[in-house]
């Protein structure tokens, strides 16, 4: 009797039922009917539930219905399928009215009940709850053909079913509608063309938004969508093998026994009448099957490619109608996509959407060429990275490839800014709290994740500087025996740089960069940095807590301030972790208290005093370089707050790098110094400039230093290439740019050059080198010149100097090795961040100075103050800057971040103007003409130098 169910029960599929009183009556009736066995009456419950999971995806095609449960009425909000599922099954138990549906719509219930209800059987079998047996999100993915005409046609964000399909004049549309679109086979150039030209003709674009909605809400259908001719072979060729294989189950077929529908049966009607407890599975071996069906489509969606050629070419054709045809439903359909479909998948199917070819359908919404546009910013972009986010690093690397192959630098601009932008919209418009702060807020947070695809893919895009870091060989540590700092910090001499998990999956470190597609400080974000708040951004950073996000793991987008306020946190972290330890031994231990790393120095002897103190530091106790700075002058009166120390480093660097003490060459075209290779100075010296070095970023002190910035990059941990000499001595890489471009071939007789090159000493005497053994009888010719300049490079800024250079490293490691630093800054900022800004703007110094004493910004004096800086050449500016802060150069962010108070110090007088260098204080009396002012301010900031008490 079963078999004859779909022609004689009372109500089949494609049959209506006019209210809920007829549905219910003919569900008792063969409830109460002795003529009809159980079986049949879970049939039709499963035939009412498939009708209503269609009303309320499909709707009934009526456009006047007024059914709340339908989709024709359009009182029904956007539901994904799995709600959908849930929802019919309330419906069922409430006996809610059924709409009468059309012949249409009637094949189309047919279609999507035979899919739900395999589905459901499936998820049946394998003794799933409730919940799991209902459509995954790859439901539709699974669906066999389904008529246009049965989805639901969006436009403006409302559901209806465009009359278009009743019109008699609509002929060709009507013919386009009732092709098929095959969701297993994905969205192609020619079906979208197709109905792209047939909407044309009738002048009715329903079936375009149809087609979009139907094609853009569903992931199953989007990962395979565009693919190359050899991929969708590969599909068709595999799911006619899947068919022939899957065919013998014939689920919602009439084919099926009895004994199987049974089995698959008392499931459903566990679920309407929640009674039974339990069900057995009868037929062991279609679920053994159905799982190998599932393993061979799973291991078949794998690392398909997509042909971006069609993908542009479809968009563009797209786009050839006008947008208020189709964009709200594109909108909505990718919205539904990231915000239902891929949502539930990433929380219930994890692996399905770690599939590789999920990255397929993050490209095809990547090529949209409005995907950078305001609108789609606001409505769309923010879901989309929510999902991103969830990429893994396999994932990410496969579109970092794809986007800096496909991209040029004017797109990744445009998308980047489009990221930032929609930062800023999120900022802006969300309310944060103490316990809501900017690193909870999901698509911030997102969106950061996202734009490190795009650094990477702009490097990747760019310039490489060769060898990657991922090539170099373990370095050596050169530590020789007359360094008395031999042993200390070894450790940290051969630490690689600190790698990203998506840079070690693609093999690429920041420093390989040597000029990416898009600038590194366009990834800043001065809105983002400005808000944040770095102390409990900090706290998470350090914490490292899987489960919390910190934007100090993703430093490109911070600024250099903000990521330096992120340092000043940890080393003074580490100040007073170690002034307790320092406490609490002389407690416990009865040491002596000794809270500071304090250094009495005599102003004559600066180099060898500090050596002696820094040397018995570092062989009794390393671990002391980590206390706070505290400088003594011998003689003098002064306090150290900050500015004693300051003038310390200022003097260090005075004396060591005076040509006189022979430690560094001055290159008189770059005005930048250089390690001395033949220097009589041993490498403790060399040492203690690191450890120097180090304490000035340790202490927050900027110095005065004229490295050029192949230093900081080897302070990285990347050694300096061919590149570098740009920077380094511009008259010999122009000479090897020339040599380089040279293409004749009598190279050999034109240059005469050989693998032997000479330098000079300091002193000026002349010494070879040779690159090669026997170097002299090797010429450089075309076959062999890329291979000179490489070795030459590597000689001049690698092993010329490496004795002195490690022994540098090592002094700056002894004080930074356990900083965050080196993941924080790039070469470029390290060097910000140690000699500061080069951006003298007195004008935003104006600006955020404060007044103190009875002083204020219109106080005459005052004015009569800042017309004189005016005044000032550039000499005498940073004179003015030495004098008030102790440093003549501008801290990392620039002068408005400079915290600069003048205080008023008593009536007009003859003394000079003082300053307080711990606090940027300047102590200004009350002058009583203008003159006076300049002439006393002149004086006190030419001539300053020492310290005294007040």
């Amino acid at each position: 009797m079963s078999d004859n169910m779909d022609k004689n029960s009372p109500i089949s599929v494609g049959e209506s039922s006019n209210s809920a009183s007829g549905a219910s009556s003919n569900l008792q009736e063969l409830h109460e009917s002795n003529n009809v066995d159980e079986c049949d009456l879970k049939k039709t419950a499963a035939q009412l539930i498939t009708k209503y999971y269609n009303q309320l995806l499909n709707g009934c095609g009526n456009v006047s219905c007024d059914n709340p449960n339908c989709a024709s009425s359009g009182k029904v909000e956007s539901l994904s399928n799995n709600d959908a599922a849930v929802k019919a099954l309330q419906l069922l138990s409430e006996q809610a009215k059924l709409c009468e549906t059309s012949s249409l719509h009637s094949k189309s219930s047919s279609n999507v009940g035979r899919s739900f209800k395999a589905k459901y059987t499936r998820g049946k079998h394998n003794h799933s709850s409730h919940s799991d047996s209902l459509p995954s999100p790859d439901t539709d993915s699974e669906m066999e053909h389904i008529p246009l005409a049965a989805t639901n046609d969006t436009k403006g964000g409302r559901s209806n079913l465009n009359n278009g399909f009743k019109s008699s004049s609509s002929s060709s549309s009507s013919s386009s509608t009732s092709k098929v679109f095959d969701r297993s086979f994905g969205l192609t150039e020619v079906h979208l063309k197709n109905i792209i030209d047939n909407c044309r003709i009738s002048n009715n674009y329903a079936p375009l938004r149809i087609l979009l909605r139907t094609a853009f809400s569903c992931e199953g259908a989007l990962r395979r969508s565009f693919l190359i001719k050899q991929e969708k072979d590969k599909i068709k060729d595999k799911r006619k093998s899947i068919d022939s294989e899957i065919k013998f189950l014939d689920i919602g077929n009439d084919g099926v026994s009895k004994e199987e529908l049974r089995s698959a049966e008392s499931d459903l009607d566990k679920d309407v009448d929640c009674q039974e407890e339990s069900c057995e599975m009868e037929d062991k071996e279609m679920v053994d099957v159905e799982e190998k069906v599932k393993e061979k489509e799973t291991n078949n969606t794998k690392d398909l490619k997509v042909d971006i050629e069609s993908i542009r070419r479809s968009y563009e054709y797209l786009f050839t109608v006008p947008e208020s045809e189709f964009n709200d439903t594109l909108m909505d359909a990718i919205r539904q996509l990231c915000k239902d479909n891929l949502s539930i998948q990433i929380s219930v199917f994890p692996s399905k959407f770690r599939d590789p070819s999920s990255v397929n359908i993050f490209i095809i919404l990547l090529e949209n060429p409005q995907i950078t546009s305001s609108e789609y910013t606001d409505e769309v972009l923010g879901e989309m990275c929510k999902v991103m986010a969830h990429l893994n690093d396999e994932q990410q690397a496969s579109l970092v490839h794809y986007i800096a192959e496909n991209w040029d630098a004017n797109k990744l601009h445009r998308f980047l800014e489009s990221l930032h932008q929609l930062i800023t919209i999120r900022i802006l418009t969300t309310e944060f709290s103490r316990d809501f702060t900017i690193n909870n807020e999901e698509v911030i947070t997102s969106t950061t994740r996202v734009m490190k695809i795009i650094f990477y893919a702009s490097i990747v895009a760019g310039e490489l500087d060769y060898p990657l870091v991922v090539d170099l060989p373990s370095p050596e540590i050169v530590v020789p025996s007359e360094d008395s700092f031999t042993g200390v910090a070894k450790d940290s001499l051969g630490k690689p740089p600190p790698w990203d998990s998506l840079g070690k999956y693609l093999g690429l470190h920041v420093l390989d960069s040597s000029k990416p597609a898009i600038s590194f400080e366009d990834f800043y974000d001065d809105f983002l940095s400005d808000q944040l708040e770095m102390d409990r951004d900090f706290a998470v950073f350090k914490s490292g807590e899987s489960d919390q996000f910190s934007f100090l793991s993703y430093p490109f987008i911070l600024t250099p301030a903000t990521k330096s306020l992120g340092l000043y946190y940890d080393n003074r972290i580490r100040m007073y972790s170690e002034r307790r330890i320092s406490l609490y031994q002389t407690v416990m231990e009865g040491t002596p208290a000794n809270p500071y790393l304090t250094l009495r120095i005599r102003r004559d002897h600066i180099i060898e005093d500090a050596l002696v103190e820094l040397e018995l530091v570092a062989l009794e106790n390393p671990g002391d370089l980590k206390k706070q700075l505290v400088v003594e002058f011998e003689g003098e009166q002064g306090i150290d707050e900050g500015g004693v120390s300051k003038e310390f480093f200022q003097l260090f660097v005075d004396k060591v790098f005076n040509p006189d003490f022979a430690m560094f060459c001055l290159n008189s075209e770059t005005k930048t110094f250089w390690f001395n290779p033949t220097s009589f100075e041993n490498d403790a010296q060399f040492t203690l400039v690191g450890v120097v070095l180090g304490l000035a970023i340790y202490n927050n002190v900027i110095l005065d230093l004229h490295f050029p910035p192949v230093v900081y990059k080897k302070l990285c941990g990347k050694p300096g290439t061919f590149k570098d000499l740009r920077t380094c001595n511009i008259t010999l890489y122009n000479s090897l740019i020339e040599l380089l471009n040279y293409e004749e071939n009598d190279m050999e007789e034109i240059f005469l050059q050989t693998f032997r090159v000479g330098y000079q000493d300091i002193f000026g005497a002349s010494l070879v080198h040779d690159l090669r053994p026997d170097g002299n009888n090797i010429f450089v010719n075309q076959q062999n010149k890329k291979e000179f300049v490489s070795m030459y490079a590597d000689f001049l800024l690698n092993k010329n100097v490496e004795r002195q250079f490690s022994a540098f490293k090592r002094g700056f490691s002894m004080v930074t090795d356990d900083s965050p630093l080196l993941h924080l800054f790039r070469p470029q900022e390290l060097e910000l961040l140690v000699c500061g800004s080069q951006n003298y703007d007195f004008a935003e110094l104006r600006k955020s100075t404060e007044y103190d004493g009875g002083y204020n910004a219109n106080s005459p004096i005052i004015s009569w103050f800042w017309e004189l800086v005016d005044k000032l050449g550039s000499e005498e500016k940073k004179q003015l800057l030495q004098f008030v802060t102790g440093s003549a150069r501008v801290p990392v962010g620039g002068l408005a971040r400079l915290k600069f108070t003048i205080a008023r110090n008593g009536p007009d007088t003859e003394r000079l103007p003082t300053a307080h260098t711990c606090f940027n204080v300047l102590l200004l009396p009350e002058y009583s003409s203008k003159e006076k002012l300049n002439d006393r301010l002149m004086k006190a900031i030419k001539y300053a130098e020492g310290f005294g008490m007040l």
